[in-house]
């Protein structure tokens, strides 16, 4: 399994980006997705999960109202909307499978990340 993800870069305070998660190896039709962000020096944290169907979605009070989580099962695809940035979403932003209802990854699969830097 692959997780392609992409999407960041640097924008200034306020800004938006749209992340994107193509999936390779295995379909995520039937799989609870997550969104991750690892900063310098802290743990990985769940930022956005969504179910199977996409129907339902979670996000801790930190980016809730400002991240929108979504997916395309055709495109084997997940995205993440990212409104009014903050510096302290500045991170390396990853994808995976996991466990649902839960904050807890299934299989160990990560991929490279895309980098996130908000400015000040």
């Amino acid at each position: 399994v692959q997780l392609q993800a992409s999407g960041g870069g640097l924008v200034q305070a306020g800004g938006s980006l749209r992340l994107s998660c193509v999936v390779s190896g295995r379909n995520i039709d039937t799989r609870s997705m997550g969104w991750f962000r690892q900063a310098p020096g802290k743990e990985r944290e769940l930022v956005a999960r969504i179910s199977w169907s996409g129907i339902s979605t979670y996000y801790p009070d930190s980016v809730k109202g400002r991240f929108t989580i979504s997916r395309d099962n055709a495109k084997n695809t997940v995205y993440l909307q990212m409104n009014s940035l903050k510096p302290e979403d500045t991170a390396v932003y990853y994808c995976t499978i996991v466990s649902p209802g839960t904050a807890s990854p299934l299989g160990g699969y990560w991929g490279q990340g895309t980098l996130v830097t908000v400015s000040s």
